[in-house]
């Protein structure tokens, strides 16, 4: 099994020493230095670029630069995608998000982890789980997503949360750890409809 398959598989692998993975990794990581060098202004250059790091995007999208990722070939995003300035996208493991979906500045999708034991962390070993983000999905800003999450349909990440565990669909959750508070309901909208 190879070092990339030990990530897609959920368990332990060498994400330091291993040729491919150190290799796809530096790949990467030009891309978003090339991709965050396009002028602010030039939206047609950064909507042909993007296809170039992330695995799938769909129509409609807006990726506020700086952009990080670390292997991109794991990102699939659908249509109507905003992500605001600072996203940092660690995806040794799949990260899948839906469409109209928007994410605030100073985000973090972390789907790389390492291992508690200090040993193991400092041989270079990490695991990375999968993360999912429903359709119509908004996410307030400075939110940490750690990996193993899903964030159901319709639901809102309040600013400065910690997503630890799953979140279910339509509902408002924050916290650290990010829980849920309530439901959404049409109400929510009523104050901005004056």
């Amino acid at each position: 099994m190879t070092e990339r398959e030990k990530a897609a598989a959920g368990i332990l692998y060498d994400a330091q020493n291993d040729e491919e993975v150190t290799a796809n990794r530096v790949k990467c990581q030009n891309l978003c230095y090339e991709y965050n060098q396009i002028p602010h202004g030039d939206i047609q250059a950064r909507e042909a670029f993007i296809p170039k790091i992330v695995h799938k995007i769909g129509k409609n999208f807006v990726v506020e630069q700086p952009f990080r990722c670390d292997m991109g070939f794991n990102i699939e995003i659908g249509d109507d995608f905003l992500s605001n300035y600072n996203l940092i996208i660690l995806d040794g493991a799949k990260v899948e998000i839906g469409n109209h979906v928007m994410i605030a500045p100073n985000c973090g999708i972390y789907a790389a982890g390492h291992p508690f034991d200090a040993q193991l962390r400092g041989s270079g070993l990490e695991y990375a789980w999968p993360v999912k983000i429903g359709d119509n999905v908004w996410i307030g800003g400075h939110v940490c997503i750690l990996g193993g999450v899903t964030i159901g349909e319709g639901t809102v990440i309040a600013a400065g949360s910690v997503v630890t565990k799953d979140i279910p669909p339509n509902v408002l959750a924050g916290g650290n750890p990010c829980r849920v508070i309530r439901e959404i309901s049409p109400a929510d909208d009523d104050k901005y409809r004056g």
